[in-house]
């Protein structure tokens, strides 16, 4: 892709070739006739162009490191104005938006859960929804991590090693007693939770593939138009923030290490952010007014 634009021998590419390869991505498609809907443009999209960069970087990563050049074309980032300390600093190439994440509204959460058929899956759907696991999380959970008698559960595979023991709905509780009491098979000896039920895996540790088939196959029967084990985490956590829950807080039942990706639950929805601030600026008024009048 990138030689296609840029007509020259890998060793005659210069940084000026990389800057006009990325002004030519970002050229309208289609003579500027087809647009995306998420923010207008009709070139390339950013996260498009970051992907592709990054390929080509690695190339001319690799043609330094055998010799075939002496460094690489493709700049880390652009340089700003300096400050008063004479130290700059550098701007990516390629700024990509940082998109909202997508939630479902309760109704919805309400028909997927209704429609699933086995309390196993249920319990999966519900640690993300309302404890606010990630997939791997939700795989990961051993028997022994259970703790139904403080409503908590023991997150021993959290993302980068990290472990965590947080909340979770009573609810969740009740859909894994019914499923161990009913469905989990007898003869499985491993100490995952959440196992296969049926063919030749049955009694083995579910994997990620056949959770997403279970949610996409349940999304698809009823309808949903978007509702993934992602999307499912986000919904969680948005409703947590709506709730009044502290960013804080949110962050340790997120499992996220620093607080800046949390940052992210402040944009929520504009009909909550109208009613926080209808409620907020109706206190401010009365003694502002009070103030004029006397």
């Amino acid at each position: 892709m990138f030689f296609t634009e840029v007509d020259k021998e890998p060793a005659d590419v210069e940084v000026t070739d990389v800057l006009e390869f990325i002004t030519a991505q970002r050229s309208p498609l289609f003579e500027g006739k087809v647009v995306r809907i998420s923010d207008g443009e009709s070139g390339l999209s950013a996260s498009t162009i970051k992907r592709r960069l990054s390929s080509v970087s690695g190339f001319f990563s690799y043609l330094v490191m055998i010799g075939e050049r002496e460094s690489n074309p493709v700049p880390k980032g652009l340089a700003t104005r300096r400050s008063r300390r004479g130290q700059g600093s550098l701007v990516p190439l390629i700024r990509t938006p940082r998109l909202l994440p997508k939630i479902l509204e309760p109704v919805e959460v309400d028909a997927l859960i209704a429609a699933l058929r086995r309390w196993r899956d249920r319990a999966m759907v519900e640690a993300m929804v309302l404890g606010g696991l990630r997939r791997c999380e939700v795989l990961g959970l051993r028997l022994e991590d259970l703790r139904p008698g403080e409503s908590r559960v023991f997150v021993s595979q959290g993302k980068g090693g990290h472990q965590r023991l947080v909340p979770v709905s009573p609810r969740f509780f009740r859909s894994v007693a019914a499923y161990l009491a009913s469905e989990r098979p007898g003869e499985s000896t491993t100490q995952q939770l959440f196992v296969v039920l049926k063919g030749p895996r049955r009694g083995q540790p579910l994997s990620e593939d056949g959770l997403d088939e279970i949610v996409r196959y349940t999304r698809d029967r009823i309808g949903l138009s978007h509702g993934t084990c992602h999307e499912l985490r986000h919904t969680c956590l948005t409703r947590l923030r709506e709730a009044g829950m502290a960013l804080e807080a949110i962050q340790a039942q997120a499992g996220h290490r620093s607080i800046e990706t949390t940052r992210i639950y402040l944009h929520l929805s504009n009909e909550w952010l109208a009613d926080e601030y209808a409620r907020a600026i109706s206190l401010i008024d009365i003694p502002v007014f009070a103030a004029v009048v006397q």
